[in-house]
């Protein structure tokens, strides 16, 4: 079972929305609570990017090609970070994945399959 699971991509319009969900299977409450979480993506040709983070205590961080637009948020109870991405733009295309990030802020786990997101009209 992989460590974190991505869904909820697709096809979505400019000027839409789409909210992705990252869960944590493998990860036991008490590690996934205090885990500062993070949301990268990676669009053709180009390296992997982080887009959002958010700490334990839910204060968030934002690549400033998002901010304004996408919220990330979490709920530990499920042990499930989210990404409402709004306002759609076609420069969004791109795999989303999600990670626990060190103290360092480097990706702590292996990378999963990741959701494809395309915004197209």
């Amino acid at each position: 079972q992989a460590q974190l699971v991505e869904s909820g991509g697709g096809l979505g319009q400019p000027g839409g929305s789409l909210t992705l969900s990252c869960k944590a299977p493998r990860m036991i409450t008490s590690v996934f609570n205090p885990t500062v979480m993070a949301w990268y993506r990676q669009a053709p040709g180009k390296e992997r990017e982080l887009v959002a983070y958010i700490t334990a205590n839910s204060a968030r961080n934002y690549t400033d090609s998002v901010k304004g637009r996408f919220t990330i948020s979490r709920d530990n109870t499920k042990k499930t970070v989210y990404l409402l991405m709004s306002n759609l733009k076609p420069e969004d295309t791109a795999v989303y994945y999600c990670n626990a990030l060190t103290t360092t802020k480097q990706p702590k786990y292996d990378w999963g399959r990741g959701t494809q997101v395309t915004v197209s009209s």
